[in-house]
C-alpha cells in the first residue's frame, strides 16, 4: 500500500467517523431540547399556571420586570389592547 493509499484510507475512515459524530450531536441536541421542554412543562404545571398567566410572565420577563407579580405590574392584560382597538 502506498503512502497516498494509506492517507486515502485514513481520510475515508475519518469521514465515516465524522458522519457518525455529526449524527450523535444531532441526537443529543434533540434529547437535550426534549428534556428542556419537559422541565419547562413540569414547572408550569407545578406552578398551576394558565396559558394566559404564563404569557404575562414571559412578557414581564422580556420587559425586565422579573420578580414582579402580574397583578403588581403596570402591564396591560394580554389581548386587552387588541380588544380596545377593536372597540374604537
Amino acid at each position: 500500500m502506498t503512502k497516498l493509499e494509506k492517507i486515502g484510507a485514513d481520510l475515508k475512515r475519518a469521514r465515516i467517523k465524522q458522519a457518525e459524530w455529526n449524527q450523535r450531536v444531532k441526537d443529543l441536541e434533540n434529547r437535550y431540547r426534549e428534556e428542556e421542554n419537559s422541565v419547562i412543562h413540569s414547572m408550569v404545571h407545578a406552578a398551576n399556571l394558565t396559558p394566559e398567566q404564563l404569557a404575562q410572565i414571559i412578557e414581564l420577563a422580556a420587559k425586565g420586570a422579573v420578580g414582579v407579580y402580574p397583578e403588581q405590574a403596570d402591564v396591560p392584560e394580554i389581548n386587552n389592547e387588541e380588544d380596545r382597538e377593536n372597540d374604537d
